[in-house]
């Protein structure tokens, strides 16, 4: 019981310490320390003893997420970066806001987050290219600028980065577990992402509309970026061009090199942004030094919290909790859906989240001697879509980067719409995703 209600406090005391502002790298190891000290587990490792500790367990979940991921964040960042330093990515913007019309400032601000995130620009870097453009953007409309990391959120971490196909690493994790691909489940990826897109959209902006009405308006700061002259951008077609090396190098070689593909993929696309906007970088090595920069400080981020999920997952707490979830009457899919939501929730990563839980679910569902046996295509659909709900709480890594280093929001103002489009919409879509799979 002791170890229970050190859990829930633990992961409380991270919630509202993210909330106040502290770093995650603080604030995961200090809360895991309470997880440590409530379930009977040693701080430190005695010499000789073979006995779990905290900091074993910690830094074993730490460094190993860094291991298996720093590739796909190291080359996911710089990708990021040599788009968004050559242009390409503002010309993608540009072009679908000159489509879409400035009165259609949110839908062109989430589709353009949502064609960078589905062409492998890491969620992280995505926030970090578009916000130029999405200040702007709120400008033009008057919209309240509290918004801007709902939005980008929404637009970024929901139907395009569990979705089939797409080189985020949170639909590519279940792959090495899991022995699928990443088009896994596709068809019913498909009605599920439409659905999040379409009802989050709608949320989204029925909020936003609601505090225009009651007088709220776009407040600029002197710190404000300046976006780009468009006669300095590639054609939107060139700067396409990365985004399809991705796509088409991830399934390609996804056969022989499985997770790694990706790494290949990214590089890939690096090359061709590279070689078609070579003479349009302001400063081709300031954005490699930038985007490893911002992928250790990502990866981090995440490790982070991957650590304080790895001391919860050594305590009574957990596993009381696990073997509850798992052998819960009915659909294996559906104990599958809530364990990869608490842990997610309870890691505040939905990388992290899968990194734990799957080698723990696996055996259970998949594989010859598997105790409640279901599709791997299905369970590997499932997992991507629940891992991207609750892993957006408050305490989640891309959410504090978004809302306070990126848009210089706090969480009292900004989260009401991230939390919204990010953890409840992508909720109702692992219901529907479940009864889909248990009809088809």
């Amino acid at each position: 019981m002791i170890s229970i209600i050190g859990l829930a406090l633990a992961l409380a005391l991270l919630v509202y310490l993210a909330m106040r502002g502290m770093s995650i790298l603080v604030a995961a190891p200090l809360c895991a320390v309470l997880i440590a000290l409530t379930s009977g587990l040693a701080l430190l490792p005695q010499t000789g003893s073979t006995d779990a500790s905290f900091a074993v367990s910690y830094m074993t979940g730490f460094t190993g997420f860094f291991r298996d991921w720093f590739l796909m964040f190291l080359l996911g960042a710089i990708f990021g970066k040599i788009m968004e330093d050559s242009g390409a990515a503002h010309s993608i913007a540009h072009w679908v806001i000159s489509k879409l019309g400035v009165q259609h400032a949110v839908l062109a601000l989430v589709a353009a987050c949502a064609i960078l995130t589905y062409g492998g620009v890491s969620v992280f870097i995505v926030a970090f290219s578009v916000y130029p453009m999405a200040v702007g953007l709120f400008r033009e409309a008057n919209l309240p600028r509290r918004f801007l990391p709902g939005t980008i959120a929404f637009g970024s971490v929901t139907f395009t980065m569990t979705s089939a196909g797409s080189p985020e690493i949170q639909n590519w994790i279940p792959i090495e577990h899991l022995g699928t691909t990443p088009y896994a489940g596709w068809g019913v990826s498909i009605v599920v992402a439409l659905f999040m897109a379409l009802s989050g959209f709608l949320w989204l902006s029925a909020m936003i509309k609601k505090a225009v009405v009651n007088g709220e308006s776009f407040a600029g700061r002197v710190e404000d970026p300046k976006p780009r002259s468009e006669n300095t951008l590639p054609h939107p077609l060139i700067s396409l061009l990365p985004l399809i090396a991705v796509l088409v190098s991830s399934k390609v070689f996804h056969e022989a090199f499985g997770s790694f593909a990706l790494v290949i993929a990214l590089f890939a696309g690096i090359a061709v942004a590279t070689v078609f906007n070579f003479r349009r970088f302001t400063d081709f090595g300031g954005a490699l030094t930038l985007g490893a920069t911002g992928a250790v400080i990502a990866i981090a981020n995440t490790c982070a919290v991957v650590g304080f999920g790895s001391v919860a997952k050594i305590t009574p707490a957990f596993q009381t909790a696990l073997d509850a979830v798992t052998n819960l009457p009915g659909s294996p899919l559906i104990a599958a859906a809530i364990a990869i939501t608490v842990i997610c929730g309870l890691t505040g990563s939905a990388s992290g989240g899968q990194t734990i839980a799957l080698p723990l679910l696996a055996p259970i569902y998949v594989g010859p001697e598997a105790a409640q046996p279901v599709d791997p295509d299905a369970l590997h659909r499932v997992v991507a879509i629940a891992s991207g709900g609750l892993d957006s709480l408050p305490h989640n890594g891309y959410v504090v980067t978004t809302i306070r280093a990126i848009c210089g929001e706090t969480h009292k103002d900004a989260y009401g719409a991230v939390g919204a489009t990010t953890v409840i919409v992508p909720a109702i879509g692992t219901v529907l995703a479940l009864v889909l799979f248990s009809i088809f």
